[in-house]
């Protein structure tokens, strides 16, 4: 039997499980919004970001993974919120928050801005570990993700893909979305080979992302 290429990502055994827990049953705390490179905080901890376009819910999966519902705080306008938020958790990390991209309603002026920082936050922060690259489940890969993951690629940024929002589609559906979602990660050298599914409504793979988190040093 043949295995598939970017399988989902097991379960946690019970002390990564544990570990995951743990490291999230800290306070998450709101540090800064970073607007420049000179306002970034010292690289003195691991850092992971999460990336995503406009709605694929972004927020709700923050909000979910530190137990804290009004932490991420989402823009109903997208490409309205253009800093880059930074989150403590413990004195070991930084969680990263990156503002949607894929700007509809963005002034092109705004848009080239945030794609200068966006470009120099993941080709500069040696501290960076880890984009998760979220994906609605319901569309796939779009070409604004395909941006961010070639970013990625050149930056050479480990990126691991984590699909939203799967408590939305119908299994058989579902199949057939991540069938195209892994031919489209096999052409990105910098992805993970595994892919997380979640749903922040229902509770699906928060706890498998939290001791992925866990595991990054």
């Amino acid at each position: 039997m043949s295995t598939l290429p970017f399988p989902e990502t097991p379960e946690p055994e019970d002390a990564e499980r544990e570990a995951g827990r743990m490291l999230f049953a800290q306070t998450a705390v709101f540090l800064k919004g970073v607007v420049a490179m000179s306002g970034l905080p010292p690289a003195d901890r691991v850092e992971v970001c999460f990336a995503g376009r406009s709605n694929v819910g972004k927020s709700s999966l923050i909000n979910a993974l530190t137990g804290r519902k009004g932490l991420a705080r989402a823009s109903n306008t997208p490409g309205r919120t253009q800093e880059i938020n930074y989150f403590t958790l413990t004195d070991a990390f930084y969680l990263v928050d990156l503002p949607g991209y894929g700007y509809a309603n963005a002034p092109l002026p705004i848009v080239e801005k945030w794609q200068r920082l966006l470009k120099a936050y993941l080709t500069g922060r040696q501290t960076l570990r880890r984009a998760f690259v979220l994906v609605d489940s319901r569309h796939g890969v779009k070409p604004p993700d395909e941006e961010i993951m070639t970013m990625l690629d050149k930056a050479a940024v480990t990126f691991q893909v984590v699909m939203t929002k799967t408590d939305k589609m119908k299994t058989d559906e579902l199949a057939k979305i991540m069938e195209r979602v892994r031919a489209d990660l096999a052409k990105h050298p910098a992805a993970f080979p595994e892919i997380i599914l979640t749903s922040s409504d229902k509770g699906t793979g928060i706890e498998t992302l939290r001791a992925v988190i866990a595991s990054i040093d």
